[in-house]
């Protein structure tokens, strides 16, 4: 693969699945076919990413019953990212974050998906109220363990992200590695009962974006809303320096195929 795209937090409920979603509808949009994307749920406990039939994506139980990482069964993962064609996505889940940074970090992954040619990108979401401190110890957990580039998510659906006043820009952790944040995606936090409401049914019908607004199970006006976040948070995926965003990289893709 070209890209590895894994969504991660040692918090739960902080939203990953829902991110993982969006990441993977415009992946799939942007793309338009010419780039294979393939999508991977890890998260022992929570399924909502593989719920997604149209995301097509493979469930890869990683957990042993003794709760720590089956090796092989992520060695394969780890193949595939390798060996595949396109775009990789994986959601992984609050109960596999541990293990899985030790996993990452005693066998040198970023490295080797490096010296294969596979650019490595986390996703981490940062939550407001009383997840706040929980989500800034997964951040700072991510950055300090595994060398890759990371898109930070704030998802102000529980408060905004903030601290006394202060904006994530603010945080030393974003101060002491911005170099390596390639970008900021806010999640804003709309009106629950109109915007929040058209959200859980979306959810409830395991249906993207894209999907729920051509779906009949919405009428015009829960379209137009759900049709005002996908612009929303479609334009700031587009302004991440990632290949589907680069027209030649993916004109030089498809060439190479």
């Amino acid at each position: 693969m070209k890209e590895a795209h894994l969504v991660v937090q040692g918090k739960g409920g902080v939203g990953k699945s829902f991110s993982a979603m969006i990441v993977a509808n415009y992946m799939k949009e942007a793309a338009a076919e010419a780039v294979p994307v393939h999508c991977y749920d890890t998260d022992p406990v929570n399924r909502t990413f593989s719920r997604h039939k149209i995301l097509n994506a493979d469930v890869i139980n990683i957990m042993t019953e003794h709760n720590t990482i089956d090796s092989a069964r992520f060695d394969r993962l780890i193949e595939e990212l390798v060996e595949k064609d396109g775009i990789g996505i994986v959601d992984n889940g609050a109960a596999t974050f541990v293990p899985l940074m030790a996993y990452m970090t005693e066998n040198r992954v970023p490295e080797l998906l490096q010296e294969s040619g596979v650019r490595l990108i986390l996703h981490v979401l940062m939550n407001g109220g009383q997840a706040f401190f929980d989500c800034a110890d997964g951040l700072e957990k991510v950055l300090a363990s595994v060398p890759a580039e990371v898109v930070v998510w704030l998802n102000d659906h529980n408060g905004k992200v903030e601290y006394k006043g202060k904006q994530f820009t603010d945080f030393q952790v974003y101060k002491n590695h911005r170099d390596r944040i390639i970008g900021i995606i806010h999640i804003e936090n709309r009106n629950p009962d109109t915007y929040g409401k058209d959200l859980e049914n979306m959810t409830s019908l395991s249906l993207t974006l894209s999907e729920a607004i051509e779906s009949d199970a919405f009428t015009l006006m829960p379209r137009q809303r759900l049709k005002n976040i996908k612009r929303d948070l479609f334009a700031q995926l587009g302004n991440l320096p990632i290949w589907v965003n680069t027209p030649s990289e993916k004109s030089k893709g498809k060439a190479d195929e």
